[in-house]
């Protein structure tokens, strides 16, 4: 509570000050970094303040004569604005209103692109910038927003940007943004020990973001990408860093995906280590690790023993989505349970549930199979 009536009243200071002309943008972006910082600490007090910021900034800067941008200071400052989550419009109006050249040009008409969404333009535009060569104000945001940008396309390049941008920027929102979109990359090129230490870094330094549940978006997909190579106990000594309501909500994703999927090692791994974070007062198991450690055998020669820990399931206790997959797992068991099944179609039942976005239906599991394939086709946990 202190921190945030401190940021209240120092919001209320620089908008008077703002208004009267007695404060430069490049001052009142450097007291949105400073806010900025305290977010990527963990002060989610901050985030009010952030946004009270850039509403004052942008009054600031659209009220701003062209000649005040003459002073570099405040050139890159509104770039910096631009690039920290600014309003594009006021971005856009007052890089229009500057006679540009050269770099500034570059940089100017890229930022407005990127602040925008036309992010194959910015690319266009940005993509040949050295974040080191401008000015030291702008390397980091724009190693960011650079290497954001070539994410898709040189997936390589944009790690080697984020590296910059957290060398540049330590202990910042930056490098906290750096590091969490590091993940995503690292599984995307497979480099199981960039993935290992920017998951441990993050774990350690920014846990308590208010972006932290990006981060374990980001952690979960990683591990379902490299499900074959990764590590058990590193995912183990990441979620020890978590307290114990973060560390089974990342246990029971990892188990979920895998069910889906169909990776039993990861299956295991991840409901087991789920177990051990229900509360002592809890005498029931917890559902979710229960049914998604069921899903994957729902065609075994198990489907009986199966069928039976599905239907001890309750489904009171699961989000709409799980009891959706509880049916749908219970109907296949259901099948397989009343009569005969060859085992080409068993093989084909479970190469459906593993890979229902991807695979056609056999046809006569088509009808009880399509609960899975509306699931997983919706945004995933």
């Amino acid at each position: 509570m202190k921190r945030y009536l401190g940021a209240v009243a120092l919001a209320a200071m620089l908008s008077g000050q703002a208004l009267a002309g007695g404060l430069q943008p490049f001052q009142m972006v450097r007291s949105l970094q400073r806010v900025q910082d305290r977010i990527a600490d963990g002060d989610h007090a901050a985030l009010p303040m952030q946004r009270k910021l850039l509403g004052i900034i942008d009054e600031r800067l659209r009220a701003a004569a062209p000649e005040e941008f003459d002073d570099p200071r405040n050139f890159h400052a509104l770039l910096v604005y631009g690039a920290s989550g600014g309003n594009p419009a006021t971005l856009d109006m007052a890089v229009s209103r500057l006679a540009l050249e050269g770099t500034e040009r570059t940089l100017g008409d890229g930022l407005v692109r990127y602040t925008r969404g036309d992010f194959s333009g910015a690319r266009e535009i940005l993509r040949d910038i050295e974040p080191l060569a401008v000015a030291d104000e702008l390397s980091a945001p724009l190693a960011l927003v650079i290497g954001s940008l070539l994410v898709q396309e040189n997936p390589a390049g944009a790690l080697h940007l984020f590296d910059k941008a957290r060398l540049l920027s330590p202990g910042t929102l930056i490098e906290e943004a750096a590091l969490r979109r590091s993940i995503a990359v690292s599984a995307t090129l497979h480099d199981i020990d960039r993935f290992a230490l920017a998951a441990s870094q993050y774990v350690r330094r920014f846990l308590h973001s208010p972006y932290a549940s990006q981060f374990a978006e980001a952690f979960v997909s990683a591990i379902i990408t490299l499900h074959k190579e990764v590590d058990l106990g590193l995912i183990e000594e990441v979620a020890a860093e978590m307290n114990a309501e973060q560390a089974q909500a990342i246990y029971l994703r990892i188990a979920r995906q895998s069910a889906i999927e169909g990776h039993q090692r990861l299956l295991a791994f991840a409901s087991r280590n789920a177990e051990k974070y229900v509360a002592e007062e809890q005498e029931e198991s917890d559902p979710r690790a229960v049914l998604y450690a069921n899903v994957a055998s729902v065609t075994s020669q198990n489907a009986g023993e199966v069928l039976e820990t599905l239907k001890g399931i309750d489904a009171r206790r699961l989000s709409a989505n799980d009891r959706r997959l509880l049916k749908a797992a219970t109907e296949i068991a259901e099948r397989v349970v009343a009569r005969p099944v060859s085992l080409k179609t068993m093989a084909q039942e479970e190469a459906s549930l593993a890979n229902a976005e991807n695979t056609a239906f056999v046809a006569d599991t088509l009808e009880r199979l399509q609960a899975i394939d509306a699931l997983l086709k919706e945004e995933r946990p």
